[in-house]
């Protein structure tokens, strides 16, 4: 049985996001060719398993009773996400969740597709699922003339924050770590191997990048942006944290760690200081940014 903690607030998809309009707005726009490079699934931990590609994470967490995706990377990578899951030998229909760091198309361009070859339930944030219903974040987004709009994923469902979902016997947690964007979360787990339990976190993004136009030391169009990521790296930082993978896997030194973890360190990937380190780079980034835009006042 499958065990709900929550308040449902269903969002109706956006008609003029669907793929017709994604296809006509969509900019041309150079983007890191690891973004799309597929890789074969790195077994994380007990249940999580690593499935996205080189440059963009998504996570599997399996169960008895069905299982759960964070993430969805790009549109062009949804076949290789849901191949992964497969060559790990579990069966996509089985896909009961599918969680979201932020919306943006590097991070929610898959989730459509997984959500329509599963039939799995989307949670985001208030503010996350409203940008998924449209296919692209509102105007407070700081990328917001910039990003690559992704098709809309319908019906999304909110997830309050600190409000989990128990699938199995594991238990999902989200935290609101809005900044990056104004909707972006975080997610907690533990997961367990034989004795061991380790406290898993999935990291939204923490960097304060945005359009050229927009401030992050102030912009009417999302006033609290330095605030609200400041708030979030804290939160971060303060998570009771064994392994931690960002919503981009450099930013935690993921695949530095899995080779170290070939090499012989079987507990490469288990690092409690993790979320403090990235925490402090971010915290670091935000306050080299706002020192720029300040000396440009």
């Amino acid at each position: 049985m499958i065990l709900v903690r929550w308040t449902l607030v269903i969002v109706a998809s956006n008609a003029l996001a669907c793929a017709g309009a994604f296809a006509a707005d969509a900019k041309e726009v150079s983007w890191p060719r690891s973004w799309y490079e597929r890789e074969a699934p790195v077994h994380v931990y007990g249940n999580t398993y690593y499935i996205g590609t080189r440059g963009l994470s998504a996570v599997l967490i399996v169960s008895s009773e069905g299982h759960v995706v964070i993430d969805g990377t790009v549109p062009e990578a949804a076949s290789d996400l849901l191949a992964n899951v497969r060559g790990l030998g579990f069966d996509t229909r089985d896909i009961k969740y599918v969680l979201n760091s932020h919306a943006h198309f590097d991070h929610s361009g898959g989730i459509a597709a997984i959500q329509e070859a599963s039939g799995a339930t989307v949670l985001s944030s208030p503010a996350g699922a409203a940008a998924l219903s449209k296919g692209r974040g509102g105007p407070d987004d700081p990328q917001y003339t910039v990003i690559t709009p992704f098709p809309a994923v319908a019906n999304t469902k909110v997830l309050p924050d600190r409000g989990s979902i128990e699938i199995g016997s594991t238990k999902i947690t989200v935290h609101y770590t809005p900044g990056h964007t104004p909707g972006g979360t975080s997610w907690t787990w533990r997961s367990c191997e034989r004795e061991r339990c380790l406290d898993v976190v999935y990291a939204d993004s923490l960097n304060a990048v945005s359009a050229d136009d927009f401030r992050y030391s102030g912009d009417p169009r999302y006033p609290n942006a330095a605030a609200d990521l400041r708030a979030s790296i804290d939160r971060i930082e303060k998570l009771s944290c064994d392994i931690v993978i960002s919503a981009h896997p450099e930013g935690t030194g993921f695949w530095e760690k899995v080779e170290r973890r070939k090499n012989g360190e079987a507990n490469a990937l288990t690092d409690p200081n993790g979320c403090r380190a990235y925490a402090q780079g971010a915290r670091e980034r935000l306050n080299a940014r706002l020192e720029r835009e300040r000396a440009r006042e």
